[in-house]
C-alpha cells in the first residue's frame, strides 16, 4: 500500500491556457490545500458571454463552454493508510464538491421521488458531473432563446403531426404515443435508418413514432384503441409491422417490445380502468404527481427506476410516465384534461437526447473513459451505472437550469417540461444543420 491515495474528480480550476503537458495546481478545498495533476483537458478557452440576439443554435453551445479538467486529488498520508488502493473516499468527494461547485438544497421531496433519486445520484457518482458555472450561463442563453422565441406549451400543438383535437380521441392517441415513445435511435445512414413516408415526407426518430399512428388511423386501423389491443387475431407482430412499416429497409427497432407494451397496458385498462385511460387521469385527481405515481404502480411498462450504488430505495426516472403528463399538459394548454395543479413536480425526462446537448453545452460531463465509450458508439446497458448516472445528472442539471432561471428572471413562467422541450427541439435543429455535437449515448431499452 502507498502513503498517498488520488481520487478521481472532475473541477473548474480557472486557468486559461493550453495543456500540452500534465502540469499541478493549486485547490482550495477550505480544509487544506491539496495538489492536484491536470490530466486531461477539455480544450479549454475563455467562456464568451452569450449573445441573446442570435438565433443560431450554434450560440447556444459556444456561449457556455467553459474551463474543466479531470484532476487527481492527492490525500494526507494519514487517510490514505486507513483505505484499500482501489476504495474511493467519497466524504472527501461531497466535500469537494459542495465547497467548488456549490450545492442546491431540495425545497422538499417531490411526489414522485424522482427529483430527490436524481441529487442522490448526482452526490454519489463519480462518473458524471455537472459544470456549475457553465450550468449558469446555460441558464441565461436558454432564457434569452426562448424568450425570443416565444417558447410556451403551444408550441406542442404547431406541429403538423400532433393532434390538434381537444377531446378523448387525442387523450387516447397521447396514451399510445407515449406507450411505444421509446428506442428510434439507429447506427445506419440518415437514407437508411428506419422512416415512416407519411403526408408527402419522411419522418424518423420520434415523429415516425407520430407519423406511424396517424397513418393508422387514416387507415381505419384502430391502433389507440384498448379493445383492439387485446384482440390477439386482429393485434399482433404483422399487425404492428404493417402499422410502422418503413420507407427503407430497416424496420421499427424493439417492435416486439412494444407489442408486449400494448398488450400489458391494455390488460390494465380492461382490469382496473374500464377500458379508458381518460379514468387513470380522473382517478388522480388533477395532481401530476398522483398520476405519474399510478402509471408507475399499475403499469409495469412505465415503471422506469433503478439501483444504484446500493441505495435501499430504487431511483426513480420515470421519463414516459412524465412525458405523458407534459404531453396532456401541452397539448391541452394546461385546461380540461391537461390540468394539473402541480405541473411543476414534473422533471425532465431523461432519455438520449437532452444529455446529449447538456454535454455539448458543457453543463453536464463525463470522466474520459465514459466519454470514450460513447465517442466510439458503444451500447450502455440500461440500468448500468453509466447509464443511471447520465440520466439522473441531466434530470439534476435542468432542474439547476430551472432554479437560475427564475433566480434571475422572478415571476417568468418556466418549469423543467418547458426547458426539456426547447432542449429537445434545438439538438434536432444542431444536428439537422450539421453542426458539431457530443455523440449520444446509446442504450436500448423500452424506457427511452
Amino acid at each position: 500500500m502507498t502513503a498517498e491515495m488520488t481520487v478521481g474528480l472532475y473541477l473548474d480550476v480557472t486557468i486559461f491556457s493550453d495543456f500540452p503537458q500534465p502540469r499541478k495546481v493549486k485547490v482550495e478545498t477550505g480544509v487544506k490545500n491539496h495538489q492536484c495533476i491536470v490530466r486531461h483537458s477539455l480544450q479549454p478557452q475563455r467562456p464568451t458571454t452569450a449573445d441573446s440576439s442570435a438565433d443560431s443554435g450554434e450560440n447556444l453551445i459556444r456561449s457556455v463552454r467553459s474551463t474543466s479538467y479531470f484532476v487527481l486529488i492527492s490525500q494526507e498520508p494519514a487517510r490514505a493508510l486507513a483505505m484499500s488502493d482501489d476504495e474511493v473516499d467519497l466524504e472527501l468527494l461531497d466535500l469537494l464538491r459542495n465547497h467548488l461547485q456549490g450545492k442546491v438544497a431540495v425545497g422538499g421531496e417531490p411526489e414522485t421521488g424522482v427529483l430527490e433519486g436524481a441529487e442522490y445520484v448526482y452526490d454519489n457518482g463519480v462518473d458524471v458531473a455537472i459544470d456549475m458555472r457553465s450550468t449558469k450561463m446555460a441558464a441565461e442563453t436558454i432564457y434569452a432563446q426562448m424568450q425570443q422565441t416565444h417558447y410556451s406549451t403551444a408550441t406542442w400543438s404547431e406541429h403538423e403531426l400532433h393532434p390538434q383535437a381537444k377531446d378523448d380521441k387525442t387523450v387516447a392517441f397521447i396514451f399510445t404515443m407515449d406507450l411505444l415513445n421509446f428506442s428510434f435511435w439507429s447506427e445506419l445512414p440518415d437514407d437508411e435508418r428506419f422512416a415512416v413516408e407519411y403526408r408527402g415526407k419522411q419522418w424518423t426518430g420520434y415523429w415516425s413514432l407520430v407519423a406511424a399512428l396517424q397513418r393508422a388511423l387514416d387507415d381505419d386501423i384502430p391502433i389507440t384503441d384498448p379493445h383492439f389491443w387485446q384482440d390477439e387475431e386482429e393485434c399482433n407482430l404483422e399487425t404492428l409491422r404493417h402499422v410502422f412499416r418503413s420507407c427503407t429497409d430497416e424496420e421499427m427497432p424493439m417492435l416486439r417490445e412494444r407489442l408486449a407494451c400494448l398488450k400489458e397496458s391494455g390488460q390494465v385498462l380492461y382490469e382496473r380502468y374500464d377500458c379508458s385511460f381518460a379514468n387513470v387521469i380522473s382517478d388522480a385527481g388533477g395532481c401530476a404527481a398522483r398520476l405519474v405515481n399510478l402509471l408507475a404502480r399499475d403499469f409495469p411498462c412505465f415503471r422506469d427506476e433503478h439501483t444504484f450504488n446500493g441505495r435501499s430505495k430504487p431511483v426513480r426516472i420515470l421519463k414516459r410516465a412524465q412525458i405523458l403528463v407534459a404531453d396532456l399538459w401541452a397539448c391541452f394548454q394546461g385546461e380540461s384534461w391537461g390540468k394539473f395543479r402541480d405541473i411543476d413536480k414534473i422533471t425532465m425526462f431523461a432519455d438520449y437526447r437532452v444529455p446529449q446537448i447538456l454535454i455539448s453545452m458543457g453543463a453536464l460531463y463525463c470522466c474520459p473513459t465514459l466519454s470514450a465509450a460513447i465517442k466510439d458508439k458503444r451500447l450502455l446497458e440500461s440500468g448500468a451505472s453509466w447509464e443511471v448516472q447520465l440520466r439522473a445528472c441531466s434530470i439534476w442539471c435542468v432542474e439547476l437550469i430551472r432554479r437560475e432561471i427564475l433566480r434571475r428572471h422572478p415571476g417568468t413562467r418556466v418549469n423543467a417540461i418547458l426547458i426539456d422541450f426547447f432542449l429537445y427541439d434545438k439538438m434536432k435543429e444542431l444536428e439537422d444543420q450539421g453542426l458539431g455535437v457530443f455523440s449520444h449515448h446509446r442504450t436500448r431499452s423500452i424506457w427511452y
